[in-house]
Order: structure tokens, then C-alpha cells, then sequence
């Protein structure tokens, strides 16, 4: 979902992008305790996570889960990397084969990069087997996928929706 900047308006303020900062560190705080964090009102604080949200710069908002404490309570499941390379890369075929992972529910992230592979994908499988449907469904019977190369995640040790300071980053 691209949202175009069409006028002066629509930027984005050191007020914004501090509270970008905040929802990305937890978004689960309510808006009295995020705009007291922020030293702003709650209707102002309101006002602006809707302005951000119509621009389109928050797409969503999602609970990050704790794998180890899922894995106690519901089984395992299997989570993998895996490298993708296409026979052929016109934007066609790399179209194709990005709508085609990202319809997939096992695809959690998508990622189209350069150089090496042509996509990154992240799978979250129930098992084994389920991995297999999910590569059988993604790879082989895709007949433009020349290479896939899959690690199977181990153990995570950060995942965070969060990296340097927004306010950092435009400097």
C-alpha cells in the first residue's frame, strides 16, 4: 500500500515521528498513556495517530508473540528462511511469483532483493509435512523457481519492530 505526499501537509513533524517511535517500541498503550509519554493531550495524540494512519504510514497495528512461550502452549511449529531464485527475472515473473507468496498464509514476510537471490520469504509451518505442502505449493510446482534454499530457524534470539530512533534516521 504506497501513499503518495501530495502537499507541504501531509510531512512529518519531530512530534510524529516520536510518537512512530513509541507505537513501534509498544503500540498496546492507550492513548492517555502514549500522549502522556509524549507530553502532548490525549485529543491531540488521538488526532495525530489517525492523521498518520490515513496517510498511510501506520499500515497496522499486530502483537508481536513469543515463540518459546507459544511452543510450550500449542506445539513447536517450524519457522524457516528461505532464498528464492527465479529462472527469469523480468518484472512479470517477479511479480508473479511475489503475488503468489504473498497469497500464501504460511508467508509471513516477503522480501524482493538484490544482489543473490530474488526474494527473502519468512514461513511460519505447523510441522514438517505442513513445510513440505507449503514448498511443493511455493517451488515446485512454480515453474519459474529455479533455487530455493531454506534454513530452518533454530532459535530466535531478538526480533523487534523497531531499530534506530525515527528521529535519528533524518538527521
Amino acid at each position: 500500500m504506497k501513499t503518495e505526499i501530495r502537499n507541504p501537509s501531509e510531512t512529518l513533524d519531530a512530534l510524529d515521528l516520536q510518537l512512530l517511535d513509541a507505537l513501534q517500541r509498544d503500540a498496546g498503550r492507550s492513548n492517555q498513556e502514549l500522549a502522556a509519554l509524549l507530553g502532548i493531550s490525549p485529543p491531540t495524540c488521538l488526532r495525530r495517530v489517525r492523521r498518520l494512519r490515513d496517510l498511510g504510514v501506520i499500515e497496522r497495528q499486530v502483537a508481536i508473540l513469543n515463540p518459546q512461550a507459544l511452543a510450550r502452549l500449542a506445539g513447536p511449529g517450524l519457522q524457516a528462511l528461505v532464498e528464492v531464485t527465479l529462472e527469469r527475472q523480468n518484472a512479470d515473473t517477479l511479480d508473479a511469483f511475489e503475488q503468489l507468496a504473498c497469497a500464501h498464509d504460511a508467508v509471513q514476510q516477503c522480501w524482493r532483493v538484490a544482489p543473490g537471490p530474488d526474494f527473502i520469504l519468512v514461513l511460519a509451518c505447523r510441522d514438517m509435512p505442513h513445510y513440505q505442502q507449503v514448498s511443493q505449493a511455493l517451488f515446485a510446482e512454480h515453474s519459474n523457481v529455479r533455487n530455493a534454499k531454506t534454513f530452518f530457524v533454530t532459535q530466535r534470539a531478538k526480533f523487534s519492530t523497531h531499530s534506530a530512533p525515527l528521529a535519528d534516521m533524518h538527521k
